[in-house]
């Protein structure tokens, strides 16, 4: 059983599916799982996509999973 199927384990639950980010009047909405929804400027979605693709690279490294 990996951590993603181990209903004890705090990686219970993660979502393999992607958000998706839309520009509305010069803000970026991002739509996530579980009805997440977030508005960010874009200097905000900016950094934060670059913190994710840095994160994703390392997750990689790591054995994550697709």
């Amino acid at each position: 059983m990996t951590p993603l199927d181990d209903p004890g384990s705090p990686y219970h639950g993660v979502h393999h599916d992607a958000g998706v980010a839309t520009a509305e009047c010069g803000i970026v909405m991002l739509d996530g799982p579980n009805g997440v929804a977030v508005a960010m400027t874009p200097a905000a979605a900016r950094a934060t996509g670059e913190g994710l693709m840095a994160a994703a690279r390392l997750a990689e490294t790591q054995g994550g999973t697709e």
